[in-house]
């Protein structure tokens, strides 16, 4: 007898939140069986807010979370919503305590023992008394610095440093990225929000660096150094969720350090932009490890940073249903690979 498709609930209709419902309803052996969103979207077609035709597929009215995250209601909910572990928290709690698996796109449920401890502990143990797992994801965190760095060390004998950059395009992301990047204000109002911790710029490094540091063996002896530095444009830009005049900040150049017994072995560069291109910018991905033996990856241009974390969110839910109850990682999962055929045949009995 042929199984039941995987039911998931989206949690957000946002910039991932949308695309990962239109990559659900593409693949075979799944059904999106809810969609949770706030205020006058509640009630309306979860169609008015994707970029595809509904066709022959069940209309699907949107609603408030109470109404329809339920008990059996679904495998799992895709969270895309937030990008701290503190945000995420209650809804996490909400879900696992309905014995819904979860999968998160906030940048710091990727490795959330790194600034959260309490509320990792606690999430592990909510999902283990009711029998389901959790996993934050994306494509970084997530995948190109930090599982794909790993994934390299696998074939080192010894590892005396890592450096991982990622140049890349802001354009793809919503507007509570472009406000955390800073994307579109002046340089003095960028430079007094640094001042003041309130510019989050790229978040995640202390997770990324974390992951690597406990995935390698290393005890990180200092706290994780982060900087945040202004990418001015020269020219008029502009995305979907955003806007720069010339002056004005166009990205975050951000970076990251980690260390052991007082030596910087960790080293994160992260510049990102909106359209880099009208300046002559070009992306990509880079990776230098050295030890034995020497290992150098670039991959060019970049990942794309919302295709890949909306990829990353949905290829991973069967890994998630097979997964013993807790709170996971993904170096406590197999490897993320594209789902060509039915997501059924990837689930477990």
């Amino acid at each position: 007898m042929r199984k039941e498709n995987v039911k998931v609930i989206v949690w957000g209709l946002g910039s991932m939140g949308k695309g990962i419902a239109e990559m659900l309803l593409n693949k075979k052996g799944v059904d999106v069986v809810g969609a949770v969103v706030r205020g006058d979207k509640i009630g309306k077609s979860m169609y008015e807010f994707l970029d595809m035709e509904r066709g022959d597929r069940e209309d699907l009215a949107t609603g408030s979370f109470e109404d329809v995250i339920k008990e059996g209601a679904a495998d799992i909910v895709v969270l895309g919503t937030d990008s701290f572990t503190k945000d995420n928290f209650e809804k996490i709690k909400y879900c696992v305590e309905r014995k819904i698996n979860v999968v998160s796109t906030a940048e710091e449920m990727a490795y959330p023992k790194a600034q959260e401890p309490e509320l990792t502990a606690e999430i592990d143990k909510l999902a283990k008394e009711n029998g389901v797992t959790v996993l934050g994801t994306g494509i970084n965190p997530g995948l190109i610095m930090d599982l794909l760095v790993l994934t390299l060390t696998g074939a080192c004998i010894d590892v005396e440093s890592i450096k991982a950059e990622r140049i890349n395009n802001l354009s793809p992301f919503g507007p509570a990225v472009m406000k955390g990047q800073g994307v579109g204000i002046t340089v003095d109002e960028f430079n007094k929000r640094v001042e003041e911790d309130n510019l989050d710029g790229h978040v995640g490094f202390p997770e990324t660096i974390t992951m690597i540091a406990d995935g390698l063996g290393w005890e990180l002896s200092d706290d994780i150094k982060l900087t945040r530095a202004p990418i001015v444009s020269s020219v008029y830009r502009k995305a979907p969720n955003a806007e720069v005049q010339p002056g004005d900040v166009a990205g975050c150049n951000m970076k990251g350090y980690g260390y052991v017994d007082g030596e910087m072995k960790i080293e994160m560069l992260h510049p990102q932009q909106v359209e880099p291109q009208l300046e002559g910018g070009t992306t990509g991905d880079y990776i230098t490890i050295k030890g034995n033996p020497n290992i150098n990856m670039s991959i060019t241009p970049e990942v794309p940073g919302g295709i890949g974390t909306i990829a990353m969110t949905v290829n991973m839910i069967p890994n998630i249903i097979n997964a013993r109850p807790g709170l996971k990682t993904m170096i406590d999962l197999p490897i993320p690979r594209a789902i060509m055929g039915d997501m059924r045949d990837l689930i477990e009995d």
